[in-house]
């Protein structure tokens, strides 16, 4: 595995890599309270495929920079770092896949550049539109989601989270997925990212940038082909939202896992890496 640097302007974006320079590009894009470490268990069966297979960490995670201020989160933000990475690879066009908030800069890149990207992977996160209109219209969704409001206060969720060696966010991880998907050696690497100067607030800034500077798109609809992972067992959104989201691909499938929560990457490894591996190939 090697690390890479990228730049988007003064950010600098940290990136573990693997595979042949000349393979087609696969971005891995992790979601929260992960970094790149999240998909460590796609990385070498893509890699061994013949991939170019990157992992960013996404600003304010782990090596990352840690830009100031919530608005350089906003999600056109997010969607420029994977441009940039595409740019400075020298690629016209990648694979994309992504995990929690990694999906949603996913389907947003999709969204905002689809002529940049071959096709997307989606793990466990809604289309946009789908998500806000559940939001406004779910009561057990907004249940759900009652953190990203919680996230909104200042200072509060940085003390909240790293109280006790980060024990809260901690039990979250270990209570949502099934037994045994994230073994102690794993909680010691993300402590360690989470301890980063800044990570904290870098990390929560993404849900507070979310409700103040909403993405403009000039038509909701992927145009890109679309495939949709989704662990049914997510305590976090609700299952209905994946196929909910077909409707918003002119070319999309659904592939659900019924004993899997939001945590798929990790409980279904191989699968999804065969998933991942048979939708970029074909």
């Amino acid at each position: 595995m090697e690390n890479l640097s990228f730049q988007n302007g003064a950010v600098s974006l940290h990136a573990v890599a693997a595979g042949p320079n000349d393979g087609p590009v696969v971005v891995l894009l992790h979601g929260f309270p992960e970094f790149s470490y999240g998909w460590r268990q796609q990385i070498e069966p893509l890699a061994a495929t013949g991939f170019r297979v990157v992992v960013p960490d996404q600003r304010g995670y782990n090596l990352s920079s840690k830009p100031s201020g919530v608005a350089a989160y906003a999600l056109a933000e997010l969607v420029s770092d994977v441009i940039a990475i595409a740019d400075q690879l020298g690629r016209e066009k990648i694979f994309l896949a992504g995990h929690d908030w990694g999906a949603a800069v996913a389907w947003s890149a999709a969204l905002l550049h689809p002529q940049r990207i071959s096709k997307l992977a989606v793990l466990n996160v809604p289309h946009p539109s789908v998500m806000r209109k559940f939001l406004s219209t779910r009561p057990r969704q907004l249940l759900r989601s009652w953190y990203m409001f919680f996230f909104q206060l200042p200072w509060l969720p940085e003390i909240f989270f790293s109280a006790f060696n980060f024990r809260i966010v901690s039990r979250s991880l270990l209570r949502s997925s099934r037994p045994g998907t994230f073994s102690t050696e794993d909680l010691a690497q993300y402590r360690a990212a989470w301890s980063q100067p800044g990570a904290l607030t870098g990390m929560i800034n993404w849900y507070r940038a979310l409700f103040r500077a909403r993405v403009k798109f000039s038509d909701n609809i992927v145009r890109v082909p679309t495939r949709i992972l989704w662990g049914d067992r997510d305590a976090f959104l609700l299952a209905e939202m994946a196929r909910e989201s077909l409707r918003y691909c002119t070319n999309a499938e659904l592939f659900t896992f019924a004993n899997a929560t939001h945590w798929l990457q990790h409980e279904e490894a191989a699968r999804v890496s065969e998933l991942l591996i048979d939708f970029f190939r074909s």
